[in-house]
C-alpha cells in the first residue's frame, strides 16, 4: 500500500512490490495472481467470518437479519485488522482504477455466492437465499462507502446497521414516504 500511495497504483509494478517486501517476483506470484490481488488479501477471512456467523446462528433467525448481523461482525473484524488510513487509501485506488473495480465486483460476487450457499445450507430456499445475499452485499457496500467518506467515521458496524435500517424503512414505507427517505439519505 505504501508503494501504491508513493508512486501511484499504475506506476507500481509487481517487481517493485516484491523488492519492497524483500521477495523475488516468483515468490510474490506464489501468493498473489497479480498486483490487484494485494488489495484483496483479506477477502477470504471476511468470507469465512460471514459464513461462520450465518452457520452458527439460531435456526429460527430471519435470513436478512442473520446476514445483516454477519456483515456487522465481519465489518468489526475488518476494522480491527486494518488501519483506517490503509482503508481510505485502498478505497481511493479502487475508486480510481477500472481494473481494480472489476476485481472488487468479482470478490463481492464471490461473497454473495458464499452467503447464498450458507443460507441454502440452513434451509432457506431459492430465490430467497440469493436475494438476501445480494441485499446484504448492497447494505455492506453502502455502509462501507458512508464509513470511509465520513468526517468522523466511528464504527463500520454502525454504518452497516444504519444502511440495514434505511433499507428496511424504504421497503416498509408507502411509495411517497420511501422517496422522501431516499432523498434525505442522499443529503447526509
Amino acid at each position: 500500500m505504501d508503494l501504491f500511495v508513493e508512486r501511484g497504483y499504475a506506476h507500481t509494478t509487481v517487481g517493485d512490490i516484491a523488492e519492497r517486501a524483500d521477495l523475488t517476483e516468483r515468490t510474490f506470484f506464489r501468493y498473489f495472481t497479480d498486483k490487484r490481488e494485494v488489495l484483496f488479501s483479506g477477502s477470504k477471512v471476511i468470507e469465512d467470518t460471514l459464513v461462520d456467523v450465518i452457520s452458527s446462528a439460531p435456526k429460527d433467525a430471519p435470513a436478512f437479519e442473520l446476514v445483516a448481523n454477519a456483515f456487522e461482525v465481519a465489518g468489526a473484524e475488518l476494522q480491527g485488522r486494518r488501519d483506517f488510513s490503509y482503508v481510505r487509501a485502498r478505497y481511493a485506488i479502487v475508486s480510481e482504477h477500472a481494473e481494480v473495480q472489476e476485481r472488487e465486483l468479482i470478490k463481492l460476487a464471490s461473497l454473495a455466492a458464499a452467503i447464498t450457499q450458507a443460507l441454502l445450507a440452513r434451509g432457506v430456499s431459492q430465490p430467497d437465499a440469493s436475494l438476501v445475499a445480494e441485499a446484504g452485499i448492497a447494505v455492506f457496500k453502502v455502509g462501507f462507502d458512508r464509513w470511509v467518506n465520513a468526517k468522523k467515521p466511528g464504527e463500520l458496524a454502525t454504518h452497516i446497521r444504519a444502511a440495514v435500517d434505511v433499507l428496511k424503512a424504504v421497503m416498509a414505507a408507502p411509495p411517497q414516504v420511501a422517496r422522501t427517505q431516499r432523498m434525505s439519505t442522499k443529503s447526509k
